[in-house]
């Protein structure tokens, strides 16, 4: 997952995954479902990979949100966030 200033082809390739990931938060998904069903890791197995997964990838997906969209946009992010 990248970590970025600027959208990625990471981001765009994974866009899909993000909107996911941001609407199963809005309803409250357990995040072990979540990874399980988006990114095929099962918790129970890889409880610290899929909790990181997770992780990132939902705060890159607010990222998009609250910055990144301004660059698919063709534009650039607000100052002093």
């Amino acid at each position: 997952m990248p970590d970025s200033a600027k959208v990625t082809a990471y981001d765009e390739s994974h866009a899909r995954d993000y909107l996911r990931l941001l609407d199963a938060d809005a309803e409250g998904a357990n995040w072990r479902d979540v990874a399980a069903t988006i990114f095929g890791i099962d918790a129970a197995i890889e409880p610290e990979r899929a909790k990181v997964m997770h992780a990132s990838h939902l705060a890159r997906a607010r990222w998009m949100t609250e910055v990144g969209y301004a660059h698919l946009l063709g534009a650039e992010p607000p100052l002093n966030r």
